[in-house]
């Protein structure tokens, strides 16, 4: 995994990855940096836990359907399956450090993103630009399917399964690629 680090400017963030492995196995450590006004859209991760650890600011998180600010010191769990978010609604920036069980394709999901958001091809709420950006964001969302199902504004869970996969093969046949371009 890189350690570079990766800069979103559309959810006003930057990210820097790095792995280490315990007992349990790997774990993917995801240091964030969540400008105000910065965030994540609600989404949910099938197989994946997630522990946020609070280093500085007062970003808040979604767990479910209960929004709740956390400080530094605070650490906030999220279980595999839940809904989940985070917003910076500071003054100041807020840096998160996430670890990630199982690390999945997490790394890859947050580069290509950012790599959609630099070429202003998604809105904050995460939605396309335009239709080639539309299947460009269903190619991406159809590569990790089993590591993230996306929530409001995108269509319901039942909707994406049958909408995503025909967008994803019109997308291929078009040329197109879920990174930037």
């Amino acid at each position: 995994m890189t350690e570079r680090e990766i800069h979103d400017p559309v959810l006003r963030q930057r990210y820097s990855f790095s792995t280490s492995t315990d007992d349990r196995g790997e774990v993917l450590h995801v240091d964030t940096w969540v400008e105000p006004g910065g965030g994540v859209t609600p989404h949910l991760h099938p197989a994946m836990e997630e522990r946020f650890h609070v280093l500085s600011g007062r970003p808040s998180f979604l767990a479910g359907r209960k929004w709740s600010t956390a400080a530094p010191g605070d650490e906030v769990v999220v279980p595999r399956g839940v809904r989940h978010s985070y917003r910076n609604d500071g003054d100041e920036p807020a840096h998160i450090r996430c670890d990630v069980r199982p690390p999945s394709s997490l790394q890859p999901f947050l580069e290509e993103v950012a790599a959609l958001s630099q070429a202003g091809r998604i809105t904050r709420r995460g939605l396309p630009t335009s239709p080639g950006a539309a299947l460009q964001l269903a190619l991406l969302v159809e590569r990790h399917r089993d590591m993230v199902t996306m929530g409001a504004p995108a269509p319901p869970p039942f909707l994406q399964r049958l909408l995503i996969p025909p967008l994803a093969r019109l997308a291929r046949r078009r040329g197109y690629s879920s990174r930037a371009r």
